[in-house]
């Protein structure tokens, strides 16, 4: 049996983990209902950001202010305001800031991977309900489908891989519709997995003739793949193949020897170990990290159509993501995502997924934290970074102009207004700095940095 399988043969059948429960589903389902408490909490300190706002707009000097509060206490301090300014009804400005909602029924488009937990979670833990939205999460087989999908409005927003707004926005692969990336779903989280047969093999230049699969072209899978390929001196167009695979079939296709491995998403990457016929090669953050992997967003069209709505969804995702940040609600966010309904995955490989913990298949208990993240910025030298392999692999030809199209998909703008207005750390700038591979990418000098890899499609 592998290391983390969650069956006990020796606990009793009417006791849980913790003791205090009378079943493992009891126990469960109190871990879920602290879950949503934290969730509670969350809007909690969003009431609170008003609150102190309000304070500080009437008593704009710091001294008056703190008199204020002592003379009469707090509690007093917000009785009388409210006399005045009803807290309950700043609030619900603040939440329906720029008017009514024009749509409440919402379809969003998911991917059953480990990466769209905000997006997931914001369901049964109430954040959409919390904003006015009625969501229906529909669980998508591909990412072809998911595109699709957008393309032809049946979904009214997505999960997306990073890059797909870029090249839908672009006409690359498919028709062209302006998409926009409202939010970072996650950074890291992805892995090249092979197969068990494969031990002996861990210097990348004895996989000439592997068959390897991403889950999309325009993924970060594929990009990275290429770039770890190359920069050890494999040519990922002559010396190995790659094929497009739907994350959800990929342990099979290992199991099954039709690849050599995959660069994929979790829970994919873990299942394999879990399933005992892979074994995690490196971590995509070993790669890059920090790197962008999945993304929230929509059409631009949407948009205009339903700001109101927009801006809604846009602070539930975000109200999500920063629960799922805390390391210390990961591995109740395994529990309220793994079901059948949205992953449908064993709790123990998700657990080991988000909190990092993890067995690796080569008999080591691993603890890498930062194997997943859900910071939500969309910084625009992520997606001029995506543009340069775009270019360097041959999916677009030509003069790009790569800040423009970056700044026009990537509402980075966006994400910063909605994130103050929640309380939530707003960081500077635009073009954070980041290392692949030990190399710095400039954004300023993109054309420099696709022309300086001796390995490319033109090559």
């Amino acid at each position: 049996m592998s290391i983390f399988k969650s069956f006990d043969p020796d606990r009793p059948l009417h006791n849980c983990s913790c003791g205090q429960h009378d079943s493992e589903a009891e126990h469960n389902a109190d871990e879920v209902r602290q879950l949503q408490q934290r969730a509670t909490n969350v809007e909690h300190l969003t009431n609170d950001v008003v609150e102190e706002a309000i304070m500080r707009a009437m008593f704009p000097d710091n001294n008056q202010r703190r008199d204020f509060l002592r003379a009469v206490g707090v509690n007093t301090a917000r009785a009388a305001i409210a006399s005045v300014l009803p807290f309950g009804a700043m609030q619900a400005m603040a939440q329906e800031k720029t008017g009514p909602l024009e749509k409440k029924d919402l379809k969003i488009g998911f991917i059953a991977i480990t990466c769209a937990a905000p997006l997931i979670m914001a369901d049964p833990l109430g954040f959409y309900r919390k904003q006015g939205l009625n969501v229906t999460l529909n669980k998508t087989a591909g990412w072809a489908l998911i595109r699709d999908k957008m393309l032809s409005k049946e979904h009214d927003a997505s999960h997306f891989l990073s890059p797909m707004p870029l090249a839908m926005s672009m006409g690359v692969g498919s028709n062209q519709v302006p998409m926009r990336v409202a939010t970072i779903q996650n950074i890291n989280g992805q892995a090249i997995t092979l197969h068990n047969k494969h031990k002996d093999k861990r210097d990348p230049q004895q996989w000439k003739g592997f068959k390897f699969a991403v889950p999309f072209e325009h993924s970060m899978h594929n990009y990275l793949l290429r770039y770890y390929l190359a920069e050890n001196g494999i040519d990922p167009d002559r010396d190995v193949q790659i094929r497009v695979t739907p994350p959800p079939e990929m342990v099979a296709n290992l199991r099954a020897g039709n690849i050599d491995g995959f660069l994929g998403p979790d829970p994919f990457n873990q299942r394999a170990v879990y399933d005992e016929v892979g074994f995690i090669h490196i971590l995509s953050n070993e790669i890059w990290n920090g790197h962008p992997c999945c993304a929230f967003g929509t059409s631009d069209e949407f948009i205009k159509q339903n700001p109101n709505t927009f801006a809604a969804l846009f602070r539930a995702v975000l109200n999500s993501a920063a629960m799922a940040r805390d390391p210390n609600n990961r591995a109740l966010i395994a529990k309220v995502i793994s079901p059948a309904a949205y992953l449908n995955q064993p709790t123990t490989v998700i657990e080991q997924v988000l909190t990092g913990k993890f067995a690796d298949g080569l008999g080591n208990v691993r603890s890498v934290p930062t194997r997943v993240d859900f910071d939500p910025v969309p910084w625009h030298s992520m997606g001029v970074w995506v543009l340069t392999q775009m270019k360097r692999w041959g999916y677009i030809k030509g003069d790009i102009n790569y800040k423009a199209l970056t700044e026009q998909v990537f509402l980075l703008t966006d994400a910063k207004k909605y994130m103050k207005e929640l309380g939530q750390p707003v960081p500077d700038g635009a073009y954070k700095k980041f290392k692949v591979m030990g190399k710095e990418f400039d954004a300023n000098k993109a054309d420099a940095y696709v022309n300086s890899f001796a390995i490319k499609r033109s090559s």
